[in-house]
């Protein structure tokens, strides 16, 4: 049994929705996908890189979209054949066109992207806003003072 049922968790929660669609996207056949492979690394305390291996295409045939915390990259080469007929005995180059979609956490940016040696870099940079971030409170060492009590006149 493959499934997981979150449907209970849905009723006793409030602002993890979008966690539990991913959870539930995990099992998708379509998720599956494992062309071209790829690397996720940190490389600071607030910086990313995705490596992809994207051999035999270049800056043309390559395109980067990120769009409603979804970053998506497409490949798709160019039909250039040789004008002589050659037969292939074995073709083991990839030449299908891919996409890939990586799902981006909130207030991560794409800031740059490059292609050398056939791995395309694309650097994230997660720029939280200064109202989010966790900030000190200074405890002050006032002395307590008695409670104030309640007087009444009896009448």
């Amino acid at each position: 049994m493959r499934h997981v049922d979150f449907s209970p968790l849905y009723r006793s929660t409030v602002g993890f929705d979008r966690l539990f669609t991913m959870l539930d996207s995990l099992g998708q056949p379509d998720q599956a996908q494992s062309y071209p492979p790829y690397n996720i690394e940190r490389t600071g305390e607030n910086t990313y890189r995705i490596t992809m291996a994207v051999a035999g295409f270049d800056e043309r045939e390559l395109s980067i979209e990120a769009h409603a915390h979804v970053l998506a990259v497409k490949g798709e080469k160019a039909d250039d054949e040789p004008a002589e007929q050659s037969e292939f005995l074995y073709r083991g180059i990839a030449k299908r066109a891919f996409e890939r979609r990586f799902q981006l956490a909130d207030h991560v940016e794409v800031t740059a992207a490059s292609l050398k040696n056939g791995l395309l870099h694309i650097d994230l940079l997660r720029n939280i806003p200064e109202a989010m971030k966790p900030r000190r409170i200074a405890i002050s060492a006032e002395p307590v003072s008695t409670p104030k009590a309640i007087e009444a006149k009896l009448a």
